[in-house]
């Protein structure tokens, strides 16, 4: 087996490494813990009937630390999670997202080929479940940085950085019983403003968190099979 010489001593010798904390399956638990994870993550269901009951607090921070594991270009982690149970803000969101999203639905930002693709989803410009939900998770993107003497430090493959982060906040608010829906108005602005970020974050996902209401029903929707999703490749094309 070919081990490549990583770190190299001149390398280490500038910066700190440590031992991989790795933990090593038989095949057979492997494919069981596959199994289950993707059976457990099947159910996963974008929620819009959102309860008022609370959640707490620890819950977001946990979903928002698991999340801060993802990887991110040269390790920058260029991401802010803004959250907020403020009525007043909840509320200040939702009048915003509404009037924006009145203007897709209503005013001919939406295509009808868009607005046929979400028919399905029974969806329109109200989004009530913006106040109702006991927490709303705004992720931003950090363009760049800036250090505590005011220097801007550049940040690298951003939107890459923070969709990964996005999907593991999903799975983590999944894993622990709670449900979410990503929601991004467009556009989006108004959220950097409602929440006081600085010029270079721009929001990227608004997150309602929460439980789902007693008896909430999703649309019955079809996830693509393996065959549609996945090519095997088996030589180069040139």
């Amino acid at each position: 087996m070919y081990e490549h010489p990583y770190p190299s001593p001149e390398l280490e010798a500038q910066h700190p490494f440590q031992s991989l904390e790795f933990v090593r399956y038989s095949p057979a638990v492997m494919l069981e813990r596959a199994q289950q994870y993707h059976a457990d993550m099947d159910r996963r269901r974008s929620v819009r009937m959102f309860s008022d009951e609370p959640v707490p607090r620890e819950l977001i921070d946990l979903a928002i630390m698991t999340a801060s594991t993802a990887p991110s270009g040269a390790h920058k982690q260029p991401w802010t999670f803004a959250v907020t149970e403020s009525v007043e803000v909840k509320r200040k969101i939702r009048e915003a997202a509404e009037e924006q999203e009145k203007v897709n639905y209503d005013g001919g930002r939406m295509n009808a080929e868009w607005q046929a693709a979400l028919a399905p989803l029974g969806t329109d410009y109200h989004k009530e479940f913006l106040e109702i939900a006991p927490w709303l998770v705004v992720l931003f993107e950090q363009r760049f940085r800036l250090t505590d003497s005011g220097e801007k430090e550049h940040n690298y493959y951003v939107k890459e950085s923070v969709g990964i982060a996005a999907g593991m906040f999903i799975s983590a608010l999944h894993q622990m019983g709670l449900v979410c829906l990503t929601h991004t108005p467009t556009p989006m602005a108004f959220l950097s403003r409602i929440m006081g970020r600085p010029d270079y974050e721009r929001p990227f996902v608004l997150f309602p968190v929460g439980f789902p209401v007693t008896g909430t029903k999703v649309p019955e929707l079809r996830r693509r099979s393996l065959q549609e999703i996945s090519v095997t490749i088996t030589e180069p094309l040139d």
